[in-house]
């Protein structure tokens, strides 16, 4: 029995992060890497280094919700017709669990809701042990690429 998947046309680690997360943005500048894709999730890692750090050594709040909102973009962008939509961010809230000081943390994006008109998506970022490190929810419009009339 094949699973099936709320993404949308054919979707690759390679084409997301060679064609979505690209040179000259933030998501490539923190070194976030999508890592997987699953028939309702999406994952990707972000380094806890100098790009990603606050001044006291710890993974910066913001740098999190970048993770969050990289994450839960594409996956919002790959769970509707490409051809005929595109996603845009309406809001994103995080609870900062514990800290960080080095490695790698692991962000997981999964839907709460997929409607026509906006999606919320559930990020669970957790460290290297797999200790919860911050919740997200993250909102996105689903707008029309083509103007009404």
């Amino acid at each position: 029995m094949t699973q099936s998947s709320i993404f949308q046309g054919p979707v690759t680690l390679e084409e997301i992060n060679t064609n979505q997360i690209i040179d000259g943005q933030m998501a490539r500048h923190l070194g976030i890497e999508m890592t997987g894709i699953g028939a309702d999730f999406m994952t990707a890692k972000m380094p806890v280094d100098q790009r990603t750090i606050q001044r006291i050594g710890i993974l910066h709040g913001g740098a999190s919700l970048a993770l969050a909102e990289t994450v839960g973009s594409i996956a919002a962008s790959y769970a509707v017709d490409r051809e005929l939509f595109y996603i845009v961010g309406q809001e994103i809230n995080a609870n900062h669990i514990r800290p960080v000081k080095s490695g790698y943390v692991h962000a997981t994006a999964t839907p709460l809701h997929l409607g026509k008109s906006s999606q919320v998506w559930d990020i669970r970022i957790k460290n290297d042990e797999g200790k919860l490190v911050c919740v997200s929810r993250f909102t996105v419009a689903v707008l029309n690429k083509a103007p009404t009339a």
